[in-house]
């Protein structure tokens, strides 16, 4: 009998196999038939919810459902349209617009689209609905016409960031923040050990308030055809119902979707298709893909030793200091490789993990590969630190970076757990083993220990970044002290180099490559994205890896964000105040974005 069952169990287990491997082998069947492109189409996009930077482990979550569509897919589809005959149109529903560098890049997107006489239509029910649709505004405001129903209304109201301060939270909790910091303006610690705005924090959120509500302001003006001062008078009276937003010039007319679509029809001509966006790029095949190669690595999410993976509770990444200093080792040890492009989407996080990619940029220049670093979202603390490097840094306008500073720390909980009658009694065999122990306030000796540590670190970060800008100690120091820009004042002192996004910074590696600036490049995604099998062996315990560059040039699969919403409506609320974040511990070179109201 025994037999019998350990039998039917291997039975079974080999069918499983096979099963798994058929399905995985029609998949890869079914998409190797890709349907052709239509002769006449107008090409379709559904912004509702902000793109991605970047997905892992695409490959294989590709072979069993759609790859979210990323902001590099988007802006690809764009270019190569833009020079397709068969593509007469774009049109977008513009719901959620991602952060200020996101819609900045989809803008420069479009108007490059608009530019190679291409028409571009944004709609949507309406931009707001009572709340704020500045953002989502803003986007539109780069197409040819922006229209929404006439129940639909126009939430140009302006910009507004919130910061929680819970100091006083936590003391009636019985817990106590024992953090240091470098500088004043290092506000990733205030939300624990401040109840409102100090006058640092204070003057740099609103500097950087003040950067990006002009941006907003330069770019309808531009897009609507109207004057600065009109705009922000506009601001001030908003928001806006159907009628009143079309006697403003701020939409073009009011229409439901399907007039919007008979519209794109008939300007298209006889039989006009329309496709999605993502559809056509798989189809039509992305731009950059001939010619000398240009190698693309990704470094998005919390700076963090090991190697780069997802976090199923907030659903972003962790930036993995093992991952990305490999793909950097390959990209170099490539002769193909002309270049490197280093998307940077990042808070920061680990010092010791920054310093770890920071020494792969080094190490690539050393090696004859210039670098050219693209800031998405945030390229702030850590994630200056690691990309402060290269030889020229590309920031959109809104983008946050900066934060040249350091914090460390710990809550002691003590007095918490005494409330639920819970005490601990702690025996140290070294003088400094509770050194980080959440159950004592640090000794005297260990806080000045603390603070010269934090003394050291900012020191380090100074004066690598003067050197590496080539500016002055004093003047760096000047514009560090832990405080955030937006990329437009950043580049004014001298932390960046230009202002755009890829097509700015694929150019600017053309340009270190010393190729023509019209000469055809391959981009090239560093690490190579996996095929299906090789995640499948992953999956089922295989590891394909024959080095410690390869094992560190894989990821850690991620859980389906299905599975987790509401899990994560929780995650966010703790995240607000700083206490979910992932592995917070030890020298942190972090700054949280504020929480910008658009």
């Amino acid at each position: 009998m025994k037999r019998f069952f350990i039998g039917a169990l291997a039975f079974i287990g080999a069918l499983s196999v096979l099963f798994v491997v058929g399905v995985v082998g029609l998949l890869m069947l079914a998409s190797s038939s890709k349907p052709d492109v239509p002769s006449n189409m107008v090409l379709e996009l559904d912004l509702q919810q902000p793109l991605p930077e970047y997905t892992l482990d695409t490959s294989f979550a590709g072979a069993f459902g759609d790859t979210p569509t990323s902001l590099r897919d988007v802006v690809e589809a764009l270019e190569k349209a833009g020079t397709d005959s068969r593509v007469k149109a774009l049109v977008v529903r513009v719901g959620q617009p991602g952060s200020s560098s996101q819609v900045q890049e989809l803008r420069d997107a479009v108007k490059a689209f608009r530019a190679m006489g291409k028409r571009a239509v944004a709609y949507a029910d309406g931009f707001g609905e009572a709340g704020n649709g500045t953002g989502a505004y803003y986007l539109a405001s780069a197409f040819d016409a922006v229209y929404i129903q006439p129940s639909g209304d126009v939430g140009l109201t302006g910009l507004s960031v919130e910061t929680p301060f819970a100091r006083d939270a936590f003391a009636k909790f019985g817990v106590k923040a024992e953090y240091g910091k470098r500088s004043e303006y290092k506000s990733a610690v205030n939300t624990f050990t401040d109840e409102s705005y100090g006058a640092p924090q204070r003057e740099a959120t609103e500097a950087y308030g003040k950067s990006l509500f002009g941006q907003v302001v330069r770019g309808v003006a531009e897009g609507r055809k109207l004057s600065e001062d009109e705009v922000r008078s506009l601001i001030d009276q908003g928001p806006f119902m159907g009628q009143k937003a079309l006697d403003a010039k701020l939409v073009d007319g009011l229409r439901y979707r399907d007039e919007i679509y008979d519209e794109l029809k008939k300007h298209a001509g006889d039989g006009a298709r329309f496709l999605f966006v993502d559809k056509y790029l798989e189809r039509a095949g992305r731009p950059h893909q001939t010619g000398s190669t240009i190698a693309l690595i990704y470094g998005v999410g919390e700076v963090q030793r090991g190697k780069s993976e997802s976090n199923p509770l907030s659903g972003g990444q962790v930036m993995g200091a093992d991952t990305v200093a490999a793909a950097f080792r390959k990209a170099v040890a490539d002769p193909n490789v002309k270049a490197i492009l280093f998307r940077v989407d990042s808070p920061g996080g680990s010092y010791s993990a920054s310093d770890t990619i920071r020494r792969e940029v080094q190490r690539a220049r050393e090696a004859g590969k210039p670098v050219i670093v693209t800031m998405g979202t945030y390229a702030a603390s850590g994630g200056y630190f690691a990309a402060m490097g290269a030889d020229k840094i590309v920031a959109q306008p809104g983008t946050l970076t900066g934060s040249i500073g350091v914090y460390n720390g710990k809550f002691v909980t003590a007095e918490f757990w005494a409330k639920f009658g819970v005490n601990f009694d702690t025996l140290d065999f070294g003088k400094n083993a509770s050194y980080g122990s959440t159950d004592l306030e640090f000794t005297p000796e260990q806080r000045a220990r603390f603070e010269s540590e934090l003394d050291a670190i900012y020191q380090d970060f100074t004066t690598r970044a003067a050197q590496l800008r080539n500016m002055p100690l004093e003047q760096m120091q000047a514009v560090a002290r832990g405080r955030v820009w937006t990329g437009e004042d950043a580049k004014e002192r001298g932390l960046v180099d230009a202002l755009g996004g890829y097509a700015t910074a694929l150019a600017l590696a053309k340009e270190a490559a010393k190729l023509d600036k019209d000469a055809p490049v391959r981009l090239q995604v560093f690490p190579r994205p996996k095929a299906t099998g090789e995640v499948l062996s992953e999956l089922l315990g295989k590891s394909d890896a024959d080095n410690s560059d390869d094992e560190a040039a894989g990821t850690q699969a991620g859980v389906s964000p299905r599975l987790l919403e509401q899990v994560r409506a929780v995650y966010r609320v703790g995240a607000k105040l700083g206490l979910t974040s992932q592995g917070r511990e030890g020298r942190m070179l972090y700054a949280p974005a504020p929480e910008v109201r658009w």
